[in-house]
């Protein structure tokens, strides 16, 4: 049995992953983290405000809070040489060096999306990208998520972006907003749109435009239990892993 601490349980991510792990026969949550009240929520074990705090044995840590707080998140698994699922985006490039520090020490995986269908759409992304940015295709991305979404564009579209990107040798620079510009596309750039209302959970589409063809390749996320699930299975991939960074292309099998 792999034992969980989440931390940011109280959360909706948080309260997904709950659920989950509990009808996972693999897995429990055996505590979780969080400086917000539970809004009535019972938690079937004890919840601390802090990690430092939490003295419940554990073989993995659930990161799906804030990256506030990150550099106590570190400190603390690092003294107890626990794993870590980073669910969280937005780091500053501060804080991303900060975790590539500590992975030198414990396994840390982390993914700007942790669903097993986008880390596969990801895979596909980069083997299409292969064949038609050769054959002249334009490439766009369009995201489109809820409302309250903070960031823009999306840390999975960067994601889809740096994979088909990288899977073309890094030539390729990403272009956010053409307002303003009266010139024609630059076959190298890679365009990224965001659109926010409502309460659309996530949906991506990678878009390669050829002469006379389009062809598209799409990701809807109708609910939290996508992300969930892929944290899950994210944790069972990591707990006794050397130590190093990790991603989702290795829980998808990439």
């Amino acid at each position: 049995m792999i034992n969980i601490i989440i931390r940011g349980c109280n959360g909706r991510l948080g309260q997904v992953i709950t659920d989950i792990a509990k009808n996972d026969s693999e897995t429990q949550v055996v505590a979780g983290i969080d400086l917000m009240p539970s809004d009535g929520v019972a938690n079937p074990y004890p919840v601390f405000e802090h990690l430092a705090e939490c003295d419940i044995p554990a073989d993995i840590v659930i990161d799906c809070s804030s990256p506030k707080g990150l550099t106590e998140l570190l400190n603390v698994c690092l003294e107890r040489k626990l794993p870590i699922v980073l669910c969280t985006t937005g780091f500053s490039e501060e804080q991303l060096a900060q975790v590539g520090e500590a992975a030198k020490e414990i396994a840390v995986l982390r993914s700007a999306n942790m669903s097993l269908g986008i880390n596969t759409l990801a895979k596909l992304a980069e083997a299409a990208a292969k064949i038609l940015a050769e054959a002249g295709f334009d490439m766009e991305i369009v995201e489109r998520h809820h409302s309250r979404k903070l960031d823009a564009p999306s840390g999975t579209a960067l994601l889809l972006a740096d994979r088909v990107n990288q899977a073309l040798g890094g030539n390729y620079h990403y272009t956010f907003d053409r307002s303003g510009r009266r010139q024609e596309r630059d076959p190298k750039e890679i365009g990224i749109s965001a659109v926010r209302g409502g309460t659309i959970v996530g949906e991506h589409e990678l878009i390669f435009a050829g002469r006379d063809e389009v062809i598209e390749l799409r990701h809807t996320a109708y609910s939290r239990e996508v992300f969930g699930t892929g944290a899950v299975q994210a944790a069972k991939f990591l707990v006794g892993k050397k130590a190093g960074m990790y991603d989702m292309q290795g829980v998808v099998g990439a």
